[in-house]
């Protein structure tokens, strides 16, 4: 199961690393991919949407949603 998402403020490869160790700290089983063009994230392994976007603003960043 894969989920995409929007992140705002991610603009460079330290934020994108950022987002994505985050994400996978929560929750270890999760594959992130980021698209910094589009400023998405594509969460594979099921993790909950609650998860992501908490995960995602604790590395400082603002929740986007579903992309």
């Amino acid at each position: 199961m894969t989920d995409a998402y929007k992140v705002l403020g991610m603009t460079c490869g330290g934020c994108a690393r950022s987002v994505s160790n985050a994400i996978v700290k929560a929750a270890p089983s999760a594959a992130v991919t980021v698209d910094l063009a589009t400023g998405t994230i594509i969460v594979a392994g099921g993790v909950p949407p609650e998860t992501v976007q908490q995960a995602v603003e604790t590395a400082g960043f603002d929740f986007g949603g579903a992309a």
